[in-house]
């Protein structure tokens, strides 16, 4: 077996290793269930790779990610599910269906008209959906994943039901309602109310912040991606600080720590360097 260009060589990879007769191991006893959280982690690989701009790093971690749709693909056959083909037939079909203005008569004038025209053809796509499941009418939610990472589902739901009017009239309407969000926790941690009462209140605020920045243009997995950074490089400094001093991070007690924290606040708020 040599490494190739072509798909189908990869087929033939996969196929092998998940042969009974002389196969890996490994590879022979997973399933769909164990497979899936390695297919999320090679997406977020993916984007790790375009937010360094490591575009060698990129090529790889594209190849780990076209791996997982034929791993899955191999198993389905295995089971008499589904083979590749029928994948690409299904996004193939599916790209020229949502596309009228590329592939059919229809044309759009800008991209505005498209996403329109993108849009349309979606809650068609849900409606039969719906319907296939015996439901009278489909949700506009139905089709926003629960596998998502919370942040990105909480604004993506958000966003499909601002597209109908449910939603604030402006941005200052929202934060109101994160303040009232926030006071919900409050009296819930004061009162000493049940851990999962906190914790409903906790992911009300959560949601409530997250439309928030939906609504002032911020990605909020993005925002808080940035900020865990941004933490990170700043308690790595405080961690240097304290070396230097010879302190023992756990014996420095928070006011020393919070003064080496408020140097590389100050240096990041100046834009300089300490």
């Amino acid at each position: 077996m040599t490494p190739s260009r072509d798909l189908s060589r990869l087929l033939e990879i996969m196929a092998a290793l998940r042969n009974p007769d002389g196969g890996c191991p490994w590879d022979i006893e997973q399933d769909f269930s164990t497979i899936k959280n390695y297919t999320i982690e090679e997406a977020y690989e993916v984007a790790d790779a375009i937010e360094r701009e490591d575009y060698d790093d990129l090529r790889e971690e594209l190849g780990d990610l076209l791996l997982q749709p034929v791993y899955h693909a191999q198993m389905a056959r295995e089971r008499g599910l589904f083979e590749i083909g029928d994948v690409i037939y299904a996004v193939t079909e599916k790209l020229i269906r949502r596309h009228p203005h590329v592939f059919g008569e229809e044309a759009a004038r800008n991209a505005g008209g498209a996403k329109a025209k993108w849009e349309e053809v979606k809650a068609d796509e849900r409606a039969r959906k719906a319907a296939k499941k015996g439901q009278a009418k489909a949700s506009l939610l139905d089709d926003v994943p629960y596998a998502l990472p919370a942040l990105m589902r909480a604004e993506k739901l958000t966003k499909r039901a601002a597209k109908v009017g449910f939603d604030w009239p402006s941005w200052r309407e929202t934060a109101d309602k994160v303040q009232e969000e926030f006071a919900e926790v409050e009296a819930a941690v004061t009162e000493n109310q049940p851990q999962a009462a906190v914790t409903e209140e906790i992911g009300d605020l959560l949601f409530a912040t997250v439309n928030l920045a939906r609504q002032l243009g911020v990605d909020p997995e993005a925002a808080l991606r940035d900020a865990n950074l941004k933490f990170s490089r700043r308690f790595q400094y405080v961690e240097a600080r304290a070396a230097k001093d010879g302190v023992a991070m756990e014996d420095a007690g928070l006011e020393r720590l919070d003064g080496y924290w408020n140097e590389i606040r100050a240096a990041d708020k100046s834009g300089g360097d300490v």
